[in-house]
């Protein structure tokens, strides 16, 4: 089985360069959204990962592309990729060998972000119990490094859309103390990544969504 391991020492072998927009841009990267199947719309706002990808060239020395990668969990190309995207508004279903592959993937040195685009949540804990029937989500106190490493947000998670009253809460899956997966719950930051006619989001909305967003990258990138 492939790991991941190697790509991400050479890609975080200097994580000061990542966040300090002086140094020299010295890597490559993007974000492998991820399909899956069950019915969700894991594809929704196409303008979502670019404009982030655009921002993270801008605000850190990541060098960007121009546009996400698609994938599912049994394509080759899967281990090439250390961040991946899940978003959606509805069901999610992994077979057994999916989630093995993801599984592998994470325990292997990948990262997954999932987005709840509401109507996920409970398809999605669901699921990530196929892949880890022995871990549960813990919610993430403001303290995290997560929360500070390249913006600081001393509340946590901003909340970018309405979709139920109550505050966002941000949740992680860890392995020997590495952060595996990062999922956001009750405030969709990715839908303020989206061009702004899409969603009708005010600058300031879409600004914090978009310095979560690299935060999140960065921290999965350099933790």
């Amino acid at each position: 089985m492939k790991s991941l391991s190697l790509y991400l020492c050479f890609l975080i072998a200097i994580p000061i360069a990542v966040v300090m927009p002086q140094q020299k841009r010295n890597s490559h990267f993007t974000i492998a959204r991820l399909k899956y199947s069950g019915g969700g719309d894991w594809y929704n706002d196409p303008s979502m990962i670019p404009n982030l990808l655009h921002y993270l060239g801008e605000q850190s020395t990541i060098l960007p592309a121009d546009d996400e990668v698609k994938v599912s969990l049994l394509d080759e190309n899967l281990y090439a990729h250390p961040v991946l995207f899940m978003t959606g508004h509805g069901r999610i279903t992994f077979t057994e060998r999916e989630a093995e592959q993801l599984r592998n993937y994470l325990l292997g040195g990948g990262f997954l972000y999932a987005d709840d685009d509401y109507g996920m949540d409970e398809f999605f804990r669901k699921e990530m119990t196929k892949v880890f029937p022995d871990k549960k989500f813990v919610e993430l106190p403001f303290s995290h490094p997560l929360f500070s490493t390249h913006f600081l947000f001393l509340n946590g998670l901003p909340k970018i859309h309405e979709h139920d009253g109550g505050a966002p809460k941000g949740f992680a899956l860890f392995h020997e103390s590495r952060m595996i997966v990062f999922y956001s719950f009750n405030t969709n930051i990715s839908d303020g990544w989206a061009d702004p006619d899409v969603h009708g989001d005010p600058p300031a909305i879409r600004e914090q969504a978009l310095q979560m967003g690299s935060n999140i990258i960065i921290y999965a990138l350099t933790q």
